[in-house]
C-alpha cells in the first residue's frame, strides 16, 4: 500500500488488492488535502476506485487546513505531483473530495491528464449497479445535477472570448443549448420519479393498512446488510464484497414468534455521500424514514476508529433524511472474522449491540428475539368479541398477531390478543374490555 506522512508520498504500481496490474486501462493516482489524518486517509477512495474497475498506482496526501481554492493542492505539491504521475504511469487523478468546476479545470490544465473527484467515482459506481427503472432514473438525475455546473469545460474548444470580428462563435450558444437540454431532462426525470414515488406510496400504504411491523436494515455500504436479509428471510438478494453492490431496496417477510415483520434492505451510506445522491434517492431512503425500527448495521471486523467514522457518516445521512428519531438497534456483523479478544472488546464497547454472523448463523436467533422484544414493548392487550359472520376479521387477527387466545361463545369468538395500538384501534368496535398495557 502507498504511504504518505507529513505530505511525503510513496508511489506504488500495485492495485488496491495487491495484484500487479501490468498496464491497466485506467490507472489512478489518488490525492487528498486534509488538516489531519493517518496514512489510510485514502483507503476508502481506493476501494471505490477498485469497485469502479480502476487500478490505484499511487497516492499523495497534503496537510493543509483548507484545500487550495483554485487548484485543491498547493502550487508546490502540484509540481511534485506532476513528476510522480509520470513515474507511476498514471492516466487519471482521483481526488478524495468533491472539486469545484474551477478546481477540476485548473488541475487538469496543470497536470495534463483527466481529473475525477470522489462524487464522480461514486456516481459512476451507482450507474453501473442500478438495476431497477427507478434506480436508473435516480442515478441519471444525480449525474445531470452534478454535471450541469461543469458543462462549460466540455465546450472550451468552441468558446470565443473577447470582441470583434471572428470572436463571436457558436461556443456560448452551444453551451446554453446543452444546459437548457440538461435542465429539461432534469425536470422530466423529476416528474417520472414523482410518479414512481406515488406508486411506491401506494404500495407502502397497503403495507401500512396491514400494519405489519416494518424493519429497515441501514448502515455503511458493504457492512453485510444484504447478507443479513438473506440469512434472516431466505431472500436471494445479490451479494458481493464491494461498495454499493445493492442500490434498490428489497423487502421480504420475516416470520418470528407467530408474527410477520417486513424487513427491508436499503442502499448503503458512505462518508461524504454526495448530496445529489441523497436528494435523488429520496424515495428509496423513505423506506428507512418510515420504518418502525432500524437495524443499524456495522462491520464488526473493522477497527474501532473505522467503526466510529462509519457510524458518524450513517448518522449524518439519517439526520439529513429526518430518520434520526426512528428507534434503532445496533447490529455488528461479520463477527466470525473476530477472535475471542476481538469479540469481548466489541461487547465491552457496545454492550447493547447485537453481534451476528450471517455467514455462520451466529447470533441471528438472538437478533430475531431482540426485534420481537422491541415491538412487544409497544403492544397492548385487548379482548375482542368477533361475530361468527366476521370470519375474515378473525383471520386477519391471526396474521397480525400470530398467537392469540380464543374462546368460542354463543355470541361469537372471544379473543385475547396483543396488538399494536393503531391496529387495536381498528378493532375497537369488537372490544369487550378496556385496552391495557
Amino acid at each position: 500500500m502507498p504511504q504518505s506522512r507529513n505530505g511525503r508520498t510513496t508511489p506504488t504500481h500495485q492495485s488496491a488488492n495487491g495484484v500487479k496490474p501490468g498496464r491497466a486501462r485506467q490507472r489512478a493516482y489518488c490525492i487528498a488535502a486534509v488538516a489531519d489524518g493517518g496514512e489510510e486517509q485514502l483507503a476508502e477512495l481506493r476501494e471505490l476506485l477498485l469497485t469502479a474497475g480502476v487500478v490505484t498506482v499511487g497516492e499523495m496526501v497534503q496537510r493543509r487546513e483548507q484545500p487550495h481554492p483554485n487548484t485543491y493542492l498547493g502550487p508546490g505539491k502540484l509540481v511534485e505531483l506532476k513528476g510522480l504521475l509520470k513515474a507511476a504511469d498514471a492516466n487519471v487523478v482521483a481526488c478524495d473530495d468533491e472539486l469545484s468546476p474551477r478546481q477540476e479545470r485548473n488541475l487538469e490544465e496543470a497536470l495534463g491528464i483527466p481529473v475525477v473527484d470522489r462524487t464522480t467515482v461514486i456516481l459512476d459506481i451507482f450507474a453501473a449497479h442500478a438495476n431497477s427503472a427507478e434506480g436508473k432514473l435516480q442515478v441519471e438525475l444525480a449525474q445531470l445535477q452534478y454535471n450541469l455546473a461543469r458543462m462549460r469545460g466540455l465546450w472550451t474548444h468552441l468558446e470565443r472570448l473577447g470582441g470583434g470580428v471572428g470572436t463571436r462563435g457558436p461556443g456560448e450558444t452551444q453551451i446554453e443549448t446543452d444546459r437548457r437540454l440538461a435542465r429539461n431532462r432534469i425536470s422530466a426525470l423529476k416528474r417520472r420519479l414523482t410518479h414512481v414515488s406515488a406508486n411506491r406510496a401506494v404500495m407502502r400504504a397497503e403495507r401500512e393498512r396491514a400494519h405489519l411491523p416494518q424493519v429497515a436494515i441501514a448502515g455503511y455500504t458493504n457492512a453485510g446488510k444484504s447478507t443479513l436479509l438473506n440469512a434472516m428471510t431466505g431472500a436471494e438478494v445479490g451479494v458481493r464484497d464491494q461498495l454499493f453492490h445493492t442500490l434498490d431496496p428489497t423487502t421480504r417477510v420475516l416470520r418470528a414468534g407467530g408474527r410477520d415483520y417486513l424487513l427491508t434492505d436499503t442502499v448503503g451510506f458512505i462518508r461524504k455521500l454526495p448530496h445529489q445522491l441523497v436528494e435523488a434517492f429520496g424515495a428509496t431512503l423513505e423506506e428507512t424514514l418510515r420504518a418502525d425500527l432500524i437495524l443499524l448495521m456495522a462491520d464488526g471486523s473493522a477497527s474501532e476508529a473505522d467503526r466510529v467514522e462509519m457510524a458518524r457518516a450513517v448518522d449524518d445521512v439519517l439526520s439529513e433524511i429526518g430518520a434520526d428519531e426512528v428507534p434503532r438497534v445496533e447490529v455488528f456483523g461479520k463477527v466470525d472474522l473476530l477472535d475471542a479478544d476481538g469479540r469481548q472488546e466489541l461487547i465491552n464497547r457496545h454492550p447493547q449491540a447485537s453481534l451476528v454472523s450471517a455467514m455462520t448463523g451466529e447470533g441471528l436467533g438472538e437478533l430475531t428475539e431482540r426485534i420481537e422484544q422491541e415491538f412487544a414493548s409497544r403492544l397492548v392487550t385487548v379482548q375482542l368479541l368477533i361475530p361468527f359472520s366476521e370470519g375474515a376479521k378473525l383471520a386477519e387477527l391471526h396474521v397480525l398477531a400470530g398467537d392469540l387466545h380464543r374462546e368460542d361463545t354463543a355470541e361469537g369468538v372471544r379473543v385475547t390478543v396483543r396488538l399494536q395500538a393503531a391496529v387495536a384501534e381498528r378493532f375497537s368496535r369488537f372490544a369487550v374490555a378496556e385496552v391495557k398495557a
